[in-house]
């Protein structure tokens, strides 16, 4: 069985002596190549040119951008059918970021040596599964997309993404003390100047005044260390889209909205939150640009967005 293994040598959790142990265990059962990533992209153009190539599977060894940048490779590929399961490599995550959320979305386990043995035995016993995706289209007129594995946000928390984005750009470290006074600050920038946008999703009516939304695939957003962020308890990687957003970013609905999502359930709900489980599309307008996150990355600043959910996308070991 043919394997590329796509590592990012700078992901949270990776270290040299890991990757060796994990080479090494892939490389006794599999005929393996291993690319390490150097540039944003990268890995796209990887596990791309590995579908291409005929490889049966790509495993991703990093944290939830890497595993996003060989998902949108796949997807991208010559062939490759946008709307479900195609005649290309499966994906295997072993995980290696601070958050990876869509490796723990599949029963992963957290330790990547852990992960490594379990994929090798699901590739011994031929075991794999088709997962759904969240497919953002940017533009009315449908224009360039993106796949997301786990979500997608407008507003707050994309514009945390992005300055984040820009500390690491100019060579400070991503810290949770960074993410923490990033979001603080442009938490009180959401209250002085508030983005207000309108969601529609189909058969009912628009939803104004919206400050923030996000799109999942998962029921979990993101993880705190080992706490889970649930936004969307009904929604898993084979029932569609997840819709969270929020009307109003004062205290007396962040705070109680925030200790629902912290809470073992997970379940928020309140006069302010918008909120369905189980969706099949949603559009997201602007009169004025807001900034859109896709998977941690920051896609830009955009009036017009759309989510679709696509079923059986991806083929996963598991």
């Amino acid at each position: 069985m043919r394997a590329l293994l796509v590592v990012n040598p700078h992901a949270t959790t990776t270290t040299p002596g890991g990757r060796d142990v994990i080479t090494q265990a892939l490389g006794s059962e599999l005929k393996l190549d291993v690319l390490e990533t150097t540039h944003r992209g990268h890995a796209a153009l990887a596990a791309a040119e590995a579908a291409a190539d005929g490889f049966d599977v790509v495993l991703a060894h990093g944290g939830d951008g890497t595993v996003n940048e060989v998902v949108n490779g796949l997807l991208a590929a010559p062939g490759a059918d946008p709307d479900g399961p195609h005649d290309r490599p499966a994906i295997a995550v072993v995980p290696g970021g601070s958050a990876n959320v869509f490796a723990r979305a599949l029963g992963s386990p957290r330790d990547p040596v852990e992960a490594t043995a379990r994929i090798l035995g699901a590739l011994r016993a031929r075991r794999s599964s088709l997962v759904g995706l969240g497919r953002v289209e940017l533009g009315r007129e449908g224009g360039a997309g993106r796949w997301f594995t786990f979500n997608a946000g407008l507003g707050w928390d994309a514009e945390v993404v992005a300055a984040v984005e820009q500390a690491r750009a100019e060579g400070r470290e991503a810290t949770p003390l960074r993410y923490a006074s990033t979001a603080l600050k442009h938490y009180v920038d959401q209250l002085r100047r508030p983005r207000s946008m309108t969601v529609e999703i189909s058969g009912a009516a628009p939803v104004p005044d919206v400050r923030l939304a996000f799109v999942t695939t998962t029921h979990t957003w993101t993880y705190l260390g080992s706490r889970a962020v649930r936004t969307n308890p009904g929604t898993s990687v084979r029932s569609g889209l997840g819709l969270f957003g929020m009307r109003d970013l004062g205290a007396g609905t962040v705070a109680p909205t925030l200790r629902r999502i912290l809470a073992s359930g997970g379940d928020p709900r309140g006069r302010n939150v918008l909120r369905q489980d189980a969706v099949e599309a949603v559009a997201v307008r602007s009169a004025e640009p807001v900034a859109l996150q896709v998977d941690g990355e920051h896609l830009g600043r955009l009036r017009d967005v759309r989510f679709r959910a696509v079923r059986d996308a991806l083929r996963v070991v598991v």
